[in-house]
């Protein structure tokens, strides 16, 4: 019996949802003005190990915001990653760096960000260059100095 419930346990635990992390709210001050998102953040290896990973869906506005805590050059990939996604480097001061924009679905290429960031935004791609998010323009969220 107890071999029996085993199996049933294992066979379910794949389907379970993964609980996501709590949301905050971000503003990217774009030269079109104010552009509003709902974050998840990912601040702890865990949580930055899953990022998007398995994904079906994500709403136009929402994201996942990965707080490094220490400015530090990070990379991504987006293995098991099935959303395409736009990636946005952003430094201590929360003004952007880079924008990598439309990073492929299951790829394994590296994208690096081009100097120490504190930060990584993460959205549906074509979202930064449907908002006009540019480097330079200045992310306002709680992990941020406030300018």
């Amino acid at each position: 019996m107890r071999l029996l419930l085993t199996a049933i346990v294992a066979l379910l635990l794949p389907t379970c949802a993964i609980a996501a992390p709590p949301t905050s709210p971000l503003t990217i001050l774009t030269a079109n003005g104010p552009a509003k998102f709902t974050v998840e953040l990912a601040d702890d290896p865990a949580t930055q190990e899953r990022g998007l990973m398995y994904r079906r869906s994500m709403a136009p506005n929402a994201g996942m915001l990965f707080d490094f805590h220490q400015p530090a050059y990070v990379s991504f990939w987006m293995k098991n990653t099935i959303l395409p996604l736009d990636m946005i480097f952003i430094r201590p001061d929360g003004t952007i760096s880079t924008i990598a924009a439309n990073a492929k679905p299951y790829s394994l290429n590296l994208i690096r960000s081009a100097e120490a960031v504190r930060a990584v935004l993460e959205i549906n791609a074509g979202r930064a260059a449907a908002l006009g998010i540019e480097p330079g323009e200045r992310v306002r969220h709680a992990i941020f100095p406030r300018h």
